[in-house]
């Protein structure tokens, strides 16, 4: 029988695997749902409201700024101490011009799929990376707690061929959720746009950004269930990957931040995680030091920036894979499994 197979049967009868799924899958479809019904499409009823809102709004402005005339007037005929509040020339106090009121201020809001839909990609990366961090973790943690990762040696003697088929298996069942839950997201928002808002100027170079984000978000899912499933065989069980999570998430990233930003460092978002892993799905963060200033020739300060890349991005995450996987390889073939 072949070990490979087996573990993909076994992965998919669990019943926290499939739970665990439909949940990420609910959470996905919920956001779906949540967006089409806060979004609708424009047309020249919601043009024709936004314009007369528009025109109210200024109105309250012309009434607005005439009655604080009055008032600043009456305060200096009556010598009223000002304390700041009126100018001394309350001719000054004039309502806004009335094309600096805009009727796209009042539009209700809309779903563009150009420039709304990749900033849909980190969720569901997300979100799907969460759940097999997860199922990673209690795929294997259970082994070792149970026991079952002795029996299974018994049979199947060579350690790291056993570990490396049961991650190949998981990456599988993994892959086989994100694939068309990814196809599925895609499609479901471009109903959205479709019939609440726009898919206007959609071109090939369009796609295949989108498809680019798409599969480096599949990435990212794949390599967080590596790291859960790798941390959990390392500790021998479930507790140790979520408990890594924990500490490294809330210990080291959050503890650290307010390390840093005591310490005055420079740059302090480039010594955390979660910037690295946005800059991987986003190709590019930028982050601004503010207490810097590079004058421009009209005066104009602007702060110093910094660049992380998805290529920096990359780098971490491959080294974050290989460290903590090769961990575990080394401690299954070199610990007592008794």
């Amino acid at each position: 029988m072949s070990l490979y197979r087996t573990e993909l049967r076994r992965l998919a009868k669990r019943r926290f695997t499939r739970y665990m799924s439909l949940l990420g899958l609910l959470v996905l479809a919920a956001v779906v749902i949540g967006v089409f019904f806060t979004n609708q499409k424009i047309g020249t009823d919601q043009l024709a409201q936004a314009e007369r809102q528009a025109e109210q709004s200024y109105q309250e402005q012309v009434r607005w700024s005439e009655q604080e005339r009055v008032n600043c007037e009456q305060a200096k005929t009556a010598g009223t101490p000002n304390d700041g509040r009126y100018p001394d020339d309350c001719s000054v106090i004039t309502p806004p011009p009335r094309d600096q009121i805009q009727a796209e201020w009042f539009l209700p809001s809309t779903f563009n799929f150009r420039e709304t839909f990749p900033e849909t990609l980190i969720p569901f990366a997300a979100i799907l990376a969460l759940v097999g961090f997860v199922v990673g973790a209690s795929f294997v943690g259970a082994e070792w707690s149970t026991g079952g990762m002795m029996n299974l040696l018994l049979w199947r003697p060579k350690r790291l061929t056993v570990l490396l088929t049961k991650l190949a298996a998981l990456l599988t069942g993994i892959l086989a959720v994100t694939l068309p839950a990814a196809v599925l997201w895609f499609a479901g928002f471009w109903a959205v746009a479709a019939f609440r808002g726009s898919t206007e100027k959609m071109t090939s170079g369009a796609w295949q950004s989108f498809a680019l984000t798409g599969l480096r978000g599949v990435v990212l899912v794949l390599v967080l269930t590596t790291i859960g499933f790798a941390l959990a065989s390392l500790g021998r069980h479930t507790a140790m990957a979520l408990g890594g999570v924990v500490a490294v998430m809330v210990v080291g990233q959050f503890g650290l931040g307010i390390l840093l930003e005591m310490a005055n460092v420079r740059w302090t978002e480039a010594w955390l995680l979660p910037t690295y892993v946005l800059a991987w799905m986003t190709k590019t963060v930028t982050l601004q030091d503010w207490d810097s200033c590079n004058a421009t020739y009209y005066g104009e300060c602007k702060p110093e920036t910094l660049d992380i890349t998805w290529q920096q991005s990359s780098v971490l995450l491959s080294v974050g894979v290989v460290v903590i996987l090769g961990a575990a390889l080394w401690a299954i073939r070199r610990r007592d499994i008794s």
